[in-house]
């Protein structure tokens, strides 16, 4: 029997994928192969979050569950499916921070965090983890290559290299978007506090 094979649609990812055709079979393959891989991201991302009830496992299954339940997404690359699978972690961070804020009496306000803190500290807080979130769609709108740079460097792990090759742009590229968005974001960051 042929696999099922589908398209790929707007949804987790941001379109630039759409109309590769995927199998739902070598998707889980390729899951089952950066599996580990995935699983210690989650950690370094979700490391600095006391309050945060996801375990890295919890994590990466959620996102995987994401990732399996989204129409039409299947095989890419494997450069692509860490993109895509960084931005499902990045929305299940996302869902559980806005969970952990709306359950605090009063919600309280965003706090001020540079990029750099974020970096340093993983963001993983709520307040923290929303403000880098609404500064990410914020880039996405004016600079969506940039944005993309860095949801696949910070949410995805992927080196300048690979970020080179999932964009299609020089190395050289890559760091010189990388400073001047995180520079971006240093500035949008403290404009929201």
């Amino acid at each position: 029997m042929a696999p099922r094979r589908t398209r790929m649609r707007h949804g987790l990812d941001s379109g630039e994928l759409a109309g590769v055709v995927v199998d739902r079979r070598e998707l889980d393959q390729l899951f089952s192969a950066t599996y580990e891989e995935l699983r210690r991201l989650a950690s370094s991302v979700r490391r600095s979050d006391p309050a945060s009830t996801l375990s890295p496992t919890t994590l990466v299954n959620e996102a995987w569950l994401k990732l399996r339940n989204s129409p039409g997404l299947g095989v890419l690359p494997q450069v692509h499916f860490k993109r895509i699978a960084a931005r499902a972690m990045r929305q299940v961070l996302i869902e559980a921070a806005r969970r952990r804020k709306a359950r605090k009496r009063g919600g309280g306000e965003i706090a001020l965090v540079t990029f750099d803190e974020a970096l340093d500290h993983a963001a993983t807080g709520a307040e923290e983890l929303l403000a880098l979130d609404e500064a990410l769609e914020a880039l996405a709108r004016i600079e969506p290559r940039q944005a993309i740079m860095i949801e696949t460097r910070f949410f995805g792990g992927l080196d300048v290299a690979e970020t080179a090759e999932l964009l299609g742009v020089s190395e050289a590229t890559v760091l010189r978007d990388w400073r001047a968005a995180r520079a971006w974001l240093a500035v949008e960051l403290k404009r929201a506090g």
